[in-house]
This record gives C-alpha cells, structure tokens and sequence, in this order.
C-alpha cells in the first residue's frame, strides 16, 4: 500500500530517543529515495531535529553515486539528448528504443560529447569508419 503522507510516518521514527542515529540516518534515506530527493531545507531541518550534524555527511555523499538526494540536484543532471526514430520501421511489440542504443550508436559513430563521456576513448582522425568496432 503506497503511503500517502511520508512525512506524517517519518517523524514519529525520527523523534523516538530510543532509535539510534544509524536507523535515524537509515530513515531518512529511505524517505529520499522514496520521494526521488528533497529540498535543501527540508534535508536541514531533519538534520537538525533529529540531532545528526556530525553524521550528515553519511546522506550528503550519496548524491556522488548519483542518488538525487537534493530535489535541484536532479536538475542538473545532464539529459542524453535522443535520436528522432519515428521514421523508423518498427515491430509491432518494440515501440520503445532504449536509451543505451542511442549511446552506443553514437560511440560507434564517434559523436559521444567528451564532457559527459570522459573515459570513452576518441578513435584516431585517420579511422574511415571500416573494419571492426
């Protein structure tokens, strides 16, 4: 049963002095992750009412494993532009492309943006787009 009001069954757990600060923190992230995120305000008043300043960081780094934990941050996420396929022939049943046939299109074509894709290897300027890839 999807629960209505997230806050309303978290701050009972949150406020209980018989719960340590691991569930506390366990608690939290399972409301952010539920909720894809929360403000930056938000995160700081549960912060500070549940007294966990000194372990906040163990919420904050999960944004570097991109886990959308402040709701702006999501934002600047960047967005993999797609191809246009509606051109394209297509099976009855496979109406939908996958976002990683775009990628892969355009590594083999060698147009990956390398601020997004820093590891993916530039193909020499000699390579005519022949033999294996």
């Amino acid at each position: 049963e999807k629960v209505k009001d997230s806050m309303r069954v978290l701050l009972p757990v949150l406020l209980n002095k018989s719960h340590d600060s691991c569930d506390k923190i366990r608690a939290i992230l399972l409301y952010i992750f539920s909720t894809n995120g929360t403000t930056q305000e938000n995160l700081d008043k549960l912060i500070q009412n549940v007294h966990i300043e000194s372990d906040s960081d163990m919420i904050k780094n999960w944004k570097y494993l991109d886990v959308p934990v402040i709701s702006s941050f999501v934002a600047q996420q960047h967005k993999y532009i797609r191809r246009d396929r509606s051109k394209e022939e297509t099976f009855q049943l496979s109406r939908w492309t996958p976002v990683i046939k775009d990628v892969m299109e355009d590594a083999i074509e060698n147009k990956l943006d390398s601020k997004d894709w820093p590891y993916c290897s530039r193909c020499p300027p000699t390579w005519n787009g022949s033999g294996a890839v």
